[in-house]
């Protein structure tokens, strides 16, 4: 069937009941022959969705994602895949499901100098455990993609002592994203939003959403500095997290 085109396929006439003979010549009813060609297009499109990279089976544009820990990529799974691996362990050294939670950490504001004595370039960056090696990369992103950043130890570890919340930080799978006032590309960062203050906005998020910010920027980069719309981007990626993270909080202090 893969060789044939649409317009045979729609031009078929319906089978007959047994026994039945034709008339006379098959006549094309063109009403029909639309009809055909859009069920046509909608079973191309379904054949054409995404696929769980797990099992195969088609998923929705929201889903989950598993983590492959030996290569470092993410994985569109399903939700029964995804199901699968979310207890502690399930996927042993292989798999790990990327958890949903987002929290806002006020608590960094504690951390502001030792935030400041990293360096981070564009004053933009979100950091992971890598459970291979036990260590805290910053990444931080750029027209390229994310670029990794020499990460101090020690300050690291004395940001963590500020903010105990990053102890609980889930390796491979979930990040602290961290943005200054003032982020943007060197001398020719923006100046402070209004009304965002001297703090500096610091969330939980997933891993794959940090990926997500990654390639929205290298998307909307335009020039050397890379231009307006990227920070507009920035300021509605950060709005969505925070609103997500607040929705998070008011359910929890609902229970």
């Amino acid at each position: 069937m893969a060789d044939v085109k649409p317009l045979q396929i729609a031009r078929q006439p319906p089978e007959r009941a047994p026994g039945v003979t034709p008339a006379g010549p098959t006549t094309v009813s063109w009403p029909e022959v639309a009809e055909r060609l859009r069920e046509f297009a909608a079973a191309r499109a379904r054949s054409a969705a995404e696929r769980c990279d797990l099992c195969g089976a088609a998923i929705e544009a929201e889903h989950g994602h598993l983590v492959n820990l030996p290569t470092r990529s993410l994985l569109c799974v399903c939700r029964p895949c995804y199901l699968l691996f979310t207890p502690d362990g399930a996927g042993g050294a292989r798999f790990r499901a990327v958890p949903q939670r987002y929290r806002l950490l006020p608590e960094f504001a504690a951390a502001a100098e030792q935030w400041d004595a990293l360096e981070i370039p564009i004053g933009l960056a979100f950091f992971f455990t890598n459970s291979a090696t036990g260590r805290t990369t910053a990444f931080y992103p750029s027209p390229a993609g994310a670029a990794e950043s020499e990460l101090r130890l020690e300050t690291w570890n004395e940001i963590v002592r500020l903010v105990p919340a990053l102890a609980d930080l889930a390796a491979d799978v979930e990040a602290v994203l961290v943005r200054s006032p003032h982020a943007g590309p060197g001398a020719d960062a923006p100046p402070p939003r209004p009304g965002s203050g001297t703090a500096v906005e610091a969330l939980i998020v997933p891993i794959d959403a940090c990926y997500e910010l990654v390639g929205r920027i290298r998307r909307a980069w335009r020039g050397l500095s890379g231009g307006d719309e990227v920070w507009l981007e920035v300021d509605r990626f950060f709005a969505r997290a925070i609103e997500r993270a607040r929705g998070t909080d008011r359910q929890v202090a609902s229970r």
